[in-house]
């Protein structure tokens, strides 16, 4: 018999690239990582891993057993939470969400489900699309809700199952007092926007770009009420969305940019739990959740970009 947790750390490093990075993760240190996969080659009797440079990589044997091992994990992680929920009645669901998302959807979404089902228990992190969609496939989380931006798309990871949730405008926001008419006007004014390296960061640089201007951003954050509040009071000038700027209230002026691009709100999934009723059932009260705010007027419905 294979060790299961070795085929653990197996995957971990089919995700994360390194040794370092596997036992960061795990807690673990890296010569015991080094330790374990050594004996689960020898287990298996194939070489798994070949040196490279000072990092080792997966051969294609070890590709194919990390490959096996994602569906192994999977059925591990369902026996166990099917037992769990015999032993304590209730369901776990692990949830990612990016932040916007936690603020408008999540409190309407947890009181739908524990109307109908108070056996599920929902766990939320407000991370990051790129850190919630990459611990997805690491089993860390069970749904995440991202987003994609026009003309930026996510990877599709192989095992990874996606629905559209809805569609979410995007405008120019400033404080209520300017009197700019366009993104053009805010050449040379101070920004806020997200960190570097994120999908909204590079969506919102390439709007000014396309306007003709490089953005002054003086401002970073990925709190998006720390945007609200620097924009309200006319410290900056940034691109929101309506889920956001639905908790705004009130202070900000919002411009339609070129088009009217929206992003792209969806949930993902691993394939092996697509039908599992827990995780149905929270993706329902969070569409439910988000076509209320259609119909409030704070979001657009699904299928229906404007």
């Amino acid at each position: 018999m294979w060790d299961l947790r070795r085929l653990r750390l197996l995957r971990e490093l089919q995700l994360r690239g390194t040794i370092t990075a596997v036992a960061a993760s795990l807690n673990f240190s890296a010569s015991t990582v080094s330790h374990q996969l050594a004996q689960l080659q020898r287990e298996v009797g194939v070489p798994l891993l070949v040196q490279d440079g000072r990092r080792v990589r997966l051969t294609p044997q070890g590709v194919t057993l990390a490959e096996h091992a994602a569906r192994v994990l999977d059925l591990e992680t369902r026996a166990r939470d099917e037992l769990g929920a015999m032993r304590t009645g209730t369901e776990r669901v692990r949830v990612a969400a990016l932040e916007s998302v936690v603020r408008a959807l999540l409190p309407r979404a947890l009181t739908l489900l524990e109307q109908t089902r108070p056996d599920i228990r929902v766990e939320v992190d407000a991370v990051s699309p790129e850190e919630g969609l990459f611990e997805l496939e690491a089993h860390r989380y069970d749904l995440v809700v991202a987003e994609e931006y026009p003309g930026h798309t996510r990877p599709h990871a192989e095992g990874i199952e996606r629905e559209v949730l809805g569609f979410d405008a995007i405008s120019l926001a400033t404080a209520g007092t300017s009197g700019a008419t366009s993104i053009a006007d805010f050449r040379g004014s101070p920004w806020v926007m997200e960190p570097p390296g994120t999908a909204a960061r590079d969506w919102a640089e390439q709007q000014c770009r396309a306007a003709g201007f490089e953005p002054e951003v003086r401002y970073v954050a990925s709190d998006l009420h720390t945007h609200l509040r620097l924009i309200a009071a006319g410290h900056a000038v940034g691109l929101v969305s309506e889920l956001v700027g639905a908790a705004s209230g009130g202070g900000l002026r919002f411009l339609d940019l070129p088009g009217r691009p929206h992003r792209d709100i969806f949930t993902a999934t691993r394939g092996a739990l697509r039908d599992r009723d827990s995780v149905r059932l929270v993706r329902d009260a969070l569409g439910t959740a988000f076509s209320e705010l259609v119909a409030a007027g704070a979001a657009t419905e699904p299928g229906v970009p404007d």
